[in-house]
């Protein structure tokens, strides 16, 4: 159908960019929930909680970090409600423990590997729907009200930190909500933190006696982890990106 002519051309509807595609409900992911559970959870209630005078991060020290411990992925699959089935093509992975060895020196180091929460996300610049969003204290999280599962955003994170959930979900928590058909990731234990605590894995971290792990504000310099940011030396993974991530390492 033509709409009328404006100086003898044909007038046509706008075209609707993919975001607005996706928000219209032309598209609308396969999402499975357990009674009593909301994915809105991480939607707008989740971002006005939000300081945005904070940048919430992590430091963590490799050289704390023994090679077989594994409690800090322990603790965040015991405090978010997913299962480590021992299938890495379908587990779930919010953190995962990663072992590095230097090819010229033989050095070995073992680091906690989970979302960086970087203050330029990719996953947030490629989701064509804002499900990927960034608080404005700076932790990543994801929407799975409005997830449709493209995995743009896996494709884009430079740490394979997210996973897309594949099986039916069971035994979920209500403050860590999850969806078949959606992707997730590592959410810094926002519901803690929205109450002053800190991340499950941190908190199993020091209570292993390792101390690998440190939280806190970035943005107080009267904080432990930005005075021991700013006495040590540290780098971010994959800097070359200018991603600025929240989580850092230092001896590494």
């Amino acid at each position: 159908m033509k709409l009328p002519a404006l100086n003898n051309e044909t007038v046509r509807p706008a075209e609707m960019n993919r975001r607005d595609f996706f928000k219209s409900g032309a598209a609308v992911a396969s999402v499975t929930l357990a009674p009593g559970v909301t994915l809105m959870a991480f939607g707008g209630e989740a971002n006005a909680n939000a300081n945005a005078g904070k940048r919430w991060g992590m430091l963590i020290d490799v050289n704390k970090c023994a090679t077989d411990c594994n409690a800090c992925v322990t603790a965040c699959s015991k405090e978010n409600g997913w299962k480590m089935d021992g299938n890495p093509e379908t587990d779930a992975q919010w953190i995962r423990k990663v072992d590095l060895t230097h090819k010229q020196t033989g050095r070995e180091a073992s680091l906690p590997m989970m979302c960086q929460h970087c203050e330029e996300p990719p996953c947030v610049d490629v989701c064509p729907t804002g499900a990927s969003f960034k608080r404005a204290d700076g932790i990543v999280l994801v929407d799975k009200h409005t997830c449709i599962g493209c995995r743009y955003c896996m494709m884009a994170c430079p740490f394979k930190a997210r996973s897309f959930v594949h099986e039916d979900v069971e035994d979920q928590a209500a403050h860590a909500p999850r969806g078949k058909g959606t992707v997730e990731s590592c959410t810094l234990c926002v519901h803690r933190v929205d109450k002053g605590g800190v991340p499950a894995c941190v908190e199993s971290c020091s209570a292993t006696g390792h101390g690998a792990m440190m939280f806190g504000d970035l943005n107080d310099p009267t904080s432990d982890i930005a005075a021991a940011l700013k006495n040590y030396a540290s780098i971010g993974l994959r800097d070359d990106l200018r991603l600025n991530p929240g989580v850092r390492y230092t001896n590494l």
